[in-house]
């Protein structure tokens, strides 16, 4: 497995395999990545100072992407753990550890002291897995993020 980060060439294949994941859990509504114009174009998005995406690619297929983005509205030194999907044929083998890993670290590089990301509940293996890398549930949303359809937010100090 190789973890780098996305290239333009990535964005029609990482935004199918991010919706598809949606599809598989049920959660593709409005409010949402799913519906997001972003998604498209996650290469140019994460352009954006102070943010890194990060794939996982295996024999030139794409497995799963992570990355940390500046939020608009979200407290003094806190960034967003976004776009966090990996297909269903690379889950339980480790890709979602080290795409997050690699995430966390990109964002003590670049100075972050906070976390915060938005997910739903019928994610559960990855709620877990965010509950052991130390996010902590909170009551409401941080920042501007536009998906409003998202209903549990968590928060992980660096």
């Amino acid at each position: 497995m190789h973890i780098r980060t996305i290239q333009q060439r990535d964005n029609t294949e990482q935004a199918d395999l991010i919706r598809k994941v949606f599809r598989e859990f049920g959660i593709d509504r409005p409010g949402t990545v799913y519906t997001d114009p972003t998604t498209d174009h996650l290469f140019e998005l994460f352009e954006k100072s102070g943010s890194v995406y990060w794939v996982a690619e295996k024999n030139g297929e794409l497995a799963g992407g992570c990355g940390i983005f500046p939020t608009p509205g979200l407290p003094e030194g806190c960034a967003e753990l976004v776009k966090f999907y990996v297909s269903s044929a690379y889950r339980s083998k480790g890709v979602g550890k080290l795409l997050m890993e690699q995430s966390i670290r990109s964002a003590r590089e670049m100075g972050y002291t906070q976390l915060y990301l938005e997910s739903f509940p019928e994610l559960e293996k990855a709620v877990s897995m965010y509950e052991r890398e130390g996010f902590q549930a909170i009551s409401a949303p941080l920042g501007q993020s536009g998906h409003s359809a998202c209903t549990l937010w968590m928060v992980k100090v660096l």
